[in-house]
């Protein structure tokens, strides 16, 4: 089964907000009691082929998190193969050449564990979730998966089905996400972001099995992967087992496609998306940097800041001021990533309370925005909403599938793992004028996008309701 998450506030569509961390591991991983987390050492080795390890220890219960992530996703295709990421992560649990289709999950169940997988724009992941004494049982599953992939073409044809289904429910019958992808391909000129995770539709229409097995002898290779283990696990013993398992396996040589660079944007876009629905939907986004070219290091973390100051909550500025308050707003959000491996936008999103247009939440919006480029955040509401901020991160360190992630997707999108170990650290050190000045810099009419979508009556033709473009994080 395939599920799309969506944020646990409100109705939000914002890419950056959906998890790819099924709520079903948090129950499982969260451990009891956050005083008993300490910091711990990350160990570090590199195979011989190229395979990145990276173990951090965490003895407070018998379990593990098992990951492999491939530095590959849909920021990495080309036009012709858009979604060719998305249906691979598919293939991938239907046989090798020891295994037969569903015999992988089946060997994971039997040994009490559980397992997935996730696409993104910049990476491709798999994970098991086990007791610490099952380690070796992830281990021999991936490695054989990694380059002995058994790809025919009835299990092929069968997935693109299962993947055509997907973005028929998730993106083609969904306005909002239909908006989204509509108004990403609108943002992006150059960048590879413009595309969706699950494909353009007629992309979808003439993949190829030679596609898809092109695409994994290219990338799924131990020189373009790392493999991440959290939990009550001895760092050397997970060195020897990835030897063992891992170490065998043949590098490919990797050339990564040159990225095309996003052009300057020089002045605001709009777009007005017809579909059928019940409500408007108004979505914003400002271009801005991410973590890796920033022209400031402080920069993403003001950033991430100002985005909690407006959408930290019930007690944040949007759901106080615009839900609760004027009640121009149904619902209303704003969200922004700094880890990712291309720059990005500044998201802002709502949808008009009963009685309201969507023109009139887009005005209110903006005037959230000029009032945080004219008005320092008081020192009082910065505290409160760092502290939130903090708290939740540190929460988010309690667990094992977490501490992970982190680890994993800064070394794939090509950052510092140690970045995690810091960030907290820095969204402590903004400052009221840091905020300030970044929405001053960042969030500007020449680097504005906006997005109406225009609620047509539901009885129109599925025709008039067919997309063409696509754009969320889709999990196994």
């Amino acid at each position: 089964m395939r599920i799309q998450f969506k944020s646990a506030k409100g109705s939000s569509l914002l890419m950056l907000r959906r998890s790819i961390v099924p709520r079903l591991l948090l129950s499982i991983l969260l451990l009891p009691s956050l005083a008993t987390l300490a910091a711990t050492e990350v160990h570090e080795r590199r195979l011989d082929n190229g395979l990145k390890i990276l173990v951090k220890p965490d003895h407070r219960a018998p379990i593990l998190t098992s990951q492999v992530w491939y530095r590959i996703g849909s920021s990495y295709e080309y036009g012709g193969i858009t979604g060719v990421s998305h249906l691979l992560e598919h293939m991938m649990f239907q046989g090798t050449e020891r295994l037969a289709p569903g015999e992988f999950s089946r060997i994971v169940a039997e040994n009490g564990g559980e397992e997935n997988a996730f696409t993104g724009r910049d990476y491709t992941a798999y994970y098991q979730n086990l007791a610490s004494d099952r380690l070796e049982v992830s281990f021999e599953l991936e490695a054989e998966r990694m380059r002995h992939l058994k790809l025919s073409e009835q299990e092929f044809l069968k997935e693109l089905e299962v993947v055509k289904e997907e973005r028929r429910m998730r993106t083609d019958d969904d306005p909002q996400s239909l908006t989204y992808e509509r108004f990403s391909a609108t943002a992006y000129d150059a960048s590879p972001y413009r595309n969706p995770v699950i494909g353009w539709p007629g992309d979808l229409e003439q993949l190829s099995l030679e596609d898809v097995r092109d695409w994994y002898r290219l990338w799924y290779a131990p020189n373009n992967a790392i493999l991440v283990v959290a939990g009550d696990v001895d760092p050397e013993l997970v060195f020897t087992l990835a030897e063992k398992h891992f170490g065998p396996l043949a590098a490919e040589t990797i050339r990564p496609p040159k990225t095309r660079a996003e052009p300057e944007q020089l002045g605001e876009k709009r777009l007005r998306v017809q579909a059928p629905a019940k409500e408007s939907y108004v979505l914003m986004g400002y271009k801005t940097p991410s973590l890796a070219d920033a022209d400031e290091p402080w920069e993403p973390y003001a950033l991430e800041m100002l985005s909690s100051i407006l959408d930290g909550g019930d007690s944040a500025r949007l759901s106080r001021e615009l839900v609760r308050g004027a009640r121009i707003a149904a619902s209303a959000g704003a969200g922004y990533r700094a880890f990712e491996r291309l720059p990005g936008l500044f998201l802002f999103e709502g949808v008009p309370a009963k009685g309201q247009t969507a023109e009139t939440l887009e005005a209110a919006l903006r005037d959230q925005i000029t009032r945080v480029q004219s008005e320092p955040v008081d020192p009082s509401e910065l505290e409160r909403v760092r502290n939130q901020v903090i708290a939740a991160k540190v929460f988010e360190r309690d667990s094992l599938f977490y501490q992970a992630m982190q680890i994993g997707l800064l070394e794939t999108i090509g950052l510092d793992w140690r970045l995690a170990d810091t960030y907290v650290d820095r969204l402590a050190e903004v400052t009221p004028e840091q905020i300030q000045a970044v929405a001053r810099k960042y969030l500007t009419p020449e680097r504005l996008t906006v997005a109406i979508l225009d609620p047509q009556p539901m009885e129109t033709t599925q025709a008039a309701a067919t997309p063409q473009q696509g754009g969320q994080t889709h999990v196994r």
